[in-house]
């Protein structure tokens, strides 16, 4: 208690400055209650019927059963008026199309800023096919044989775009006290680089097991397992987590729909943290590293792989659990640009010769490089000389951020980020908000193989992206 004698002998404007910080120092901690965290997590699901055309490859194929649904999952945090919202869908990549319209409803929806909204993909290669070159020259080959396109009972894309905003609005409208934690932990032995110098002066992608023509490795991997996991604040129950790791979600393949190997981190968490625990997934910078191992020769059942891959990174979630840094001090701040970044060009015989090449995507003909470079061809037709590309980063508190890049970034990239912030925890995410081919590093681009001949950018552009998400973070720290 502040002595009244003493405060009558002190100045007006001293005594009215004692009086407003014994006020400050006596109340509740209400100042504290204002910064705690708020967080809300939904799901949903996004199947397509079944009969739809699948992604992920250079040849028309269908649908011919479920695995496990395919689904969207929101994690929404909030401290005071500051809020942003994740969504990670178990597609091969979302669209401009698809996230420009579901971020705009969001926002309308829930009052968080378009620029605080991500909308990733998994990049699983047994979802569906949509917004793409492939699919429009297919469709129209249908329509115009039979007179309808019977592969598509619904136009996919109207449908996803509802999807991200009911799982967001929903996870919004959960938004209650809660603890949030994060870390990063590794795991060994799960992803490979899938480029290689061979003999003859090449790199080569997936050359093989046991490829004696291998020299080296052309690029490095990324173990690190990035973790977030939100927990109720009064009964300490597990809500939902985030898992970022960098590897390609194609191990398993076939016509049934799945969500590949992050299936398997879920069924895993669950299986320890209840039935309705929300098991997110972002893919991490994983451009050119995939599950294969060249150097070891064996062979496990359909979804064997993709079961040892999701359960070991399951297991890592749950063995980390208990070591994972709880924000305390949360500082939620998001930075953003929209970069216009120079896309390759493409030249009128160019187009005429993938025009001409085309079908036999439906016909499983020519060679695997003519069918990829066809559909580049006719994808960069399309888009023009430049593609907007958006860079998010997302600060929880001084030590950890997130970042959010589009496309199919290389591993390098990814490296690059994480070694210049200032961050103690930084998790990097591909394939958020837009597809957009790879993104290789400038030296892979002069070294050629599938991943640059399937990239859309000129050489340079993924070191844009580094160079804006280093700017941001080193400003958001």
């Amino acid at each position: 208690m502040v002595n009244a004698e003493f405060m009558n002998t002190v100045s007006p404007k001293l005594a009215v400055g004692c009086a407003l910080l014994l006020s400050l120092l006596t109340q509740p901690a209400g100042g504290a209650a204002r910064d705690a965290m708020r967080a809300g997590v939904a799901e949903i699901d996004i199947n397509p019927p079944v009969g739809h055309r699948m992604a992920g490859y250079f040849n028309e194929r269908f649908a011919t059963g479920t695995h496990d649904l395919l689904k969207a999952k929101a994690i929404v945090l909030a401290q005071g008026k500051e809020k942003f919202a994740l969504v990670f869908c178990d597609l091969i990549g979302t669209t401009l199309h698809v996230s420009t319209n579901a971020r705009a409803r969001i926002s309308a929806q829930t009052g968080i800023p378009v620029s605080h909204i991500l909308i990733a993909a998994t990049h699983t290669h047994t979802g569906p096919l949509f917004d793409d070159v492939r699919r429009d020259f297919l469709h129209e080959e249908a329509v115009a044989r039979l007179g309808k396109d019977p592969q598509e009972e619904i136009y996919y894309p109207d449908f996803l775009v509802e999807r991200p905003v009911k799982v967001a609005t929903e996870a919004h409208a959960k938004l209650a006290p809660a603890n949030v934690f994060a870390g990063i932990a590794k795991r060994e032995g799960l992803a490979f680089n899938r480029r290689y110098h061979m003999r003859d002066g090449r790199v080569v992608f997936n050359p093989g097991v046991l490829n004696t023509n291998i020299v080296k490795l052309a690029g490095p991997v990324d173990p690190s397992v990035g973790i977030l996991c939100v927990r109720d604040a009064t009964s300490d129950r597990p809500l939902g987590s985030l898992t970022v790791f960098a590897c390609h979600c194609d191990t398993v393949g076939g016509t049934e729909y799945g969500a590949d190997y992050p299936h398997f981190i879920e069924q895993t968490l669950r299986s320890k943290l209840g039935a309705d625990f929300c098991s997110a997934f972002a893919a991490g910078t994983c451009g050119d590293i995939n599950h294969i191992n060249v150097s070891v020769k064996g062979s496990l059942p359909r979804y064997g792989i993709t079961e040892r891959i999701g359960v070991a990174l399951g297991q890592t979630v749950l063995d980390n659990l208990a070591k994972l840094d709880r924000v305390t001090k949360p500082r939620l701040a998001v930075r953003s640009v929209t970069l216009t970044v120079p896309l390759q060009e493409v030249t009128s015989e160019q187009v005429k010769t993938a025009r001409e090449n085309m079908p036999i995507l439906s016909v499983g003909g020519g060679t695997f490089t003519e069918r990829v470079e066809a559909t580049k061809v006719l994808d960069l037709a399309a888009r023009g000389k430049i593609w907007p590309m958006e860079v998010q980063v997302f600060r929880l508190d001084k030590d950890t951020a997130l970042v959010g890049l589009p496309g199919e970034i290389f591993c390098d990239l990814g490296l690059a980020i994480k070694s210049a912030s200032p961050f103690k925890k930084t998790i990097v995410m591909s394939l958020c908000n837009d597809r957009l081919g790879y993104v290789p590093t400038k030296k892979a681009s002069t070294e050629g193989s599938y991943e640059v001949t399937n990239a859309r950018v000129k050489p340079g552009g993924g070191e844009m992206l580094v160079e804006a998400a280093v700017k941001f973070l080193k400003q958001l720290h």
